[in-house]
């Protein structure tokens, strides 16, 4: 069922905008076989790349959430709600607004990957912060991780306006909307460069439900059990910062669903990672593809930063989780 709503929402984010394509045009432009040359433009050149670029950071979004989840046993730990999504967005910024002065060196060393590179120095550095704040000799100290994560969003959102007061005009415009995510910069110049970031270690994340649901058990039953457990939370760390570091250089800020996802799917297929892992991605991937379809469509012939979509959509639902859990008792 998963598989089928992503299947259909692929179709309707190759087949929405300016150009309608129906779902047979779109399947044949995709077969190499067009009805019109101009949907095999409109397809291969402007829309199967901004699909690629949504699946890819919807996976990763929605991945990454349920392993920091399932690492810190806390199903509020995610992305941007730990600061790693801020992390990688100040280290993005810097690079946005000081590439041409005080980051020249890193821009020129770096070339295009320069933006990606940074966010993933920044989430992992925020990443590390908090996870040394929030270890203590008894294990992971949840409140101390969360309360950490606040003021590690809000020192690195405080360096974000910084650098907004000081962008130029250009800088400023640029800045505004990609805060507010977007996946209008999908390019196949750009997927070549950062989708191997991003697929990498969202490929080995997912290769970890064995360890996770050990950690489930507490850090001393998956110690017995034969698993590494200090240096599988220093890979999976890492490998979360890449990965999300990444996408966020791609796309901007783009919040819930790395919050969301594993969640949903938790309630809907229960704890284990096994199940739990690759339907995330799934899910991500289909929420969005759909959040862009909408985005690109509402307000036509403008577009909406898709940020804006995430959270009008993230927002109510993860509020409905918690009356739930909450009139059920579980909270």
């Amino acid at each position: 069922m998963l598989g089928a709503a992503f299947c259909l929402a692929a179709l309707i984010a190759l087949g929405t905008g300016p150009v309608p394509i129906g779902p047979l045009d779109v399947l044949s432009a995709l077969a190499g076989q067009p009805h019109l040359a101009q949907h095999e433009i409109v397809i291969h050149h402007l829309r199967l790349p901004r699909a690629l670029l949504a699946v890819s950071v919807g996976a990763s979004l929605a991945v990454s959430g349920a392993a920091l989840q399932g690492l810190f046993r806390n199903p509020l730990a995610d992305p941007a709600l730990v600061g790693v999504s801020s992390g990688a967005v100040l280290g993005a910024v810097s690079v946005i607004v000081l590439g041409s002065t005080v980051l020249t060196v890193f821009s020129t060393l770096f070339a295009a990957w320069a933006v990606p590179v940074a966010a993933f120095i920044g989430a992992l550095t925020v990443t590390a912060i908090i996870y040394r704040l929030a270890q203590s000799e008894y294990g992971t100290h949840v409140t101390t991780l969360l309360l950490a994560g606040i003021a590690i969003n809000a020192i690195a959102m405080a360096g974000v306006g910084l650098l907004t007061f000081i962008a130029d005009d250009n800088q400023l415009r640029t800045l505004t909307f990609w805060n507010l995510g977007s996946l209008g910069g999908a390019t196949w110049q750009s997927l070549a460069v950062a989708l191997p970031l991003v697929w990498l270690p969202l490929l080995w994340l997912m290769r970890q439900a064995d360890a996770l649901n050990a950690l489930a058990l507490g850090e001393a039953e998956a110690g017995h059990l034969g698993f590494d457990t200090r240096r599988l939370k220093r890979r999976i760390v890492v490998c979360v910062a890449l990965s999300v570091g990444c996408a966020t250089g791609l796309t901007g800020l783009i919040g819930f669903v790395g919050l969301l996802l594993p969640h949903l799917v938790r309630l809907a297929l229960g704890p284990d990672h096994r199940a739990l892992l690759p339907c995330a991605a799934v899910g991500g991937a289909t929420l969005m593809l759909l959040a862009d379809s909408a985005a690109r469509t509402v307000a036509q012939p403008a577009e909406l930063p898709i940020g804006i979509i995430t959270a009008l959509l993230g927002g109510p639902v993860f509020l409905w989780l918690l009356v739930r859990q909450k009139m059920s008792g579980a909270i």
